[in-house]
């Protein structure tokens, strides 16, 4: 028994000594030998296994707390202001960011499917993240190299709304946290929509609506299957897949799209009938939707801006924020001929070169529907980028005897008051000056014609010039009227010149866009309607400022007065037109009966004008010499030669080829 015990305490003696001298962690490991002293023991290996897992779970456990889904970027959701013409169609998109934000049920499922086939086949199904994307994008990243793709809609959606681009390990781990949460806190449908509307696709678009505008200039909605899969193709690289910016990328884009659409087949998001439907590929616009101000698209924004701020008392600031659809009544046709028609003429008669008369030519230019007041068209100068007045819409260029009309209606409708008795008498466009002095009725049916030609009638007097004749009748009708009469036609009242013994023939200086609306007053048989530029103006899918409703017009003129004075400016129009050199009367004949005012050989204002209007477009034109930075107009002598009445002649030119091509245009729509 003593032996025994004695045994039993030795051999736990040498045990314990022996786990005394053993390491906590045998490695290398004893008792082995070359290379297996180096290798380690399963239980070595699963428990560095397990401590890692549980170090990463650790780690991600805490960075998934410490990571919050930050506040959308600015960028993100800014919007552009976009422009449309008349007919619908896009005129100019404006904004740091040419994006338009729309709902999903705004883009077609067909396009949905082709972003989900190209991007992502699995959205609708993972939980937003790819775990492969994630280590291959780190290992790139780490190794300096370019990003490797494999993000999911939801990482992409995050990367475009919540961070930045730039990259780096963080910046990857951030948006493979938050996409975990967003995909947990919201629907797939949301994660999709602000997917379409933040990706970048080229040709400066942000968004499917823009993207869509900016290849195939149509809302996102009217996307069929096959153009959908070319824009689909776009975002794995606008700068290699646009199909007009070589043929490297047209062959790169032929093979992505059929690949989408094919995708879309393995996938069950396209059935192979309706494949077959889309062999052909879909080639988008050489260029796309305009975010240039300039040409004439600038000064059509400033008209448009400038009544926005005044109707719906927004601001600047307002503007700048984007995101508002603004429809306007300029017609693109319309815009076009009056632009082809003013430097038709600049090109042919005016030669700077030639003559120093003929520098510093401007030209403005309106056209106003009579019946309600709308802006079909506008010449504003050369280009809104280099010459930033608004030739239409400056006030600064006096009217001359284009303003005569008005000095008419008025003493038609309030009569004139003898200088020498001092009672007021009816005046009639037939009335004449006798030889006392006095304003002589016209006696039975005579028509224009006067008893001579030293006393004309105010008619004739009216087509001729008649500078004595017209500022003696303003005198005597009141020029408070006078002025009282052109405000009420359409005029802006702070246009109105002092009441001085000139103001009768012209020393107003009305914008060319408001004289095309007095004289559209007349037209309109007396009704007067305040020129417009806007027809409607949305903001988040819905209606500012009432654009869609408009005051009726309202009578500025007995309808028999405006009657009597469009019959005088028919005859003025003739006349007018027949003497200005230059127009073809076969094209002035065409266009139908008009009533016109001008100025003439009496002018000597700095400036030169054509008013011209039918019962469809009141049309004026005016011509003027500026140089920068100096205030007072240069003369209008000797401009397109000696012969040019002072530039007067131009003016009427202008307008003819105008007017021909507008009639030529409606004669072929009506035809065809």
């Amino acid at each position: 028994m003593s032996k025994h015990r004695h045994t039993s305490r030795s051999r736990s003696r040498r045990k314990e000594g022996a786990a005394a001298g053993r390491r906590f962690v045998d490695y290398p490991r004893r008792g082995r030998r070359g290379v297996r002293r180096w290798l380690p023991s399963w239980r070595q290996t699963s428990a560095v296994f397990v401590l890692g897992a549980g170090g990463a779970a650790g780690l991600f456990a805490y960075v998934y707390v410490s990571v919050d889904i930050p506040d959308e970027n600015v960028a993100a959701r800014q919007e552009a202001n976009i422009y449309y013409w008349s007919d619908g169609t896009q005129m100019v998109s404006l904004g740091a960011f040419n994006r338009t934000i729309v709902r999903l049920s705004d883009v077609p499922p067909s396009a949905q499917n082709a972003v989900i086939a190209a991007e992502n086949e699995s959205f609708y199904r993972d939980s937003g993240v790819s775990f492969k994307g994630l280590a291959r994008a780190v290992v790139s990243t780490v190794q300096g190299q370019e990003t490797q793709g494999g993000s999911t809609i939801t990482q992409q959606y995050v990367k475009n709304t919540y961070l930045t681009q730039e990259q780096t390990v963080s910046r990857k781990v951030k948006e493979f946290v938050i996409s975990l949460k967003v995909d947990r806190s919201k629907s797939k449908k949301e994660i999709l929509q602000g997917y379409l509307n933040t990706s970048w696709f080229g040709r400066g678009a942000y968004g499917i609506d823009a993207a869509s505008q900016a290849y195939y200039g149509i809302p996102a909605k009217q996307l069929n299957p096959s153009q959908s899969a070319l824009l689909a193709a776009l975002l794995k690289g606008a700068e290699l897949y646009d199909p007009s910016t070589g043929p490297k990328n047209h062959e790169r884009a032929r093979e992505r799209w059929a690949w989408i659409l094919d995708r879309q087949v393995t996938t069950g998001l396209m059935s192979r009938e309706e494949r077959e439907r889309y062999r052909t590929f879909p080639e988008p616009l050489k260029r796309s939707t305009s975010t240039s101000m300039g040409g004439q698209t600038g000064y059509l924004v400033d008209v448009v801006n400038k009544y926005i701020k005044q109707r719906a008392l927004l601001t600047d600031q307002d503007l700048a924020h984007g995101g508002y659809r603004i429809h306007t009544t300029f017609d693109k046709d319309r815009t076009r001929q009056l632009t082809k028609a003013v430097e038709g003429v600049l090109e042919r008669d005016i030669d700077p070169k030639k003559r120093s008369a003929d520098a510093h030519v401007q030209v403005g230019a309106a056209s106003v529907r009579p019946t309600d007041g709308a802006l079909v068209a506008l010449y504003g100068g050369p280009d809104a980028t280099k010459r930033f007045v608004n030739n239409a819409d400056t006030a600064g260029v006096p009217t001359g005897s284009a303003f005569k009309p008005f000095v008419l209606a008025a003493a038609l409708r309030h009569g004139a008051r003898s200088s020498r008795d001092g009672e007021r008498r009816d005046v009639a466009s037939g009335s004449h000056y006798g030889d006392d002095g006095t304003l002589v009725q016209p006696s039975g049916d005579t028509g224009s014609q006067g008893p001579d030609d030293a006393h004309p009638t105010l008619r004739q007097a009216l087509a001729s010039g008649g500078n004595a004749t017209y500022t003696r009748l303003g005198r005597e009708v009141g020029l408070e009227r006078v002025r009282d009469t052109a405000v009420a036609a359409g005029l802006l009242g702070d246009s109105m010149a002092p009441l001085e013994d000139t103001f009768p023939i012209g020393t107003s200086t009305p914008s060319a866009i408001r004289v095309a609306a007095g004289y559209g007053t007349f037209v309109n048989r007396g009704l007067q309607s305040d020129p417009y530029s806007v027809t409607k103006l949305m903001k988040d899918g819905r209606s500012v400022g009432g654009f869609e409703s408009r005051a009726k017009a309202r009578r500025a003129l007995p309808e028999g007065v405006a009657a009597e004075v469009v019959d005088a400016l028919r005859e003025a129009g003739q006349q007018s037109v027949g003497d200005a050199q230059g127009v073809d009367e076969r094209t002035a004949r065409g266009i139908g009966p008009f009533a016109a005012g001008r100025t003439g050989d009496q002018d000597r204002l700095r400036s030169a004008w054509f008013v011209g209007s039918t019962e469809e477009l009141s049309t004026a034109v005016t011509m003027f010499r500026t140089k920068p930075d100096e205030p007072q107009l240069l003369p209008m002598a000797d401009v397109g030669g000696a012969d040019s009445r002072r530039g007067s002649v131009f003016p009427a030119r202008i307008w003819t080829d105008y007017m021909g091509s507008y009639v030529a245009s409606r004669n072929s729509g009506k035809n065809s």
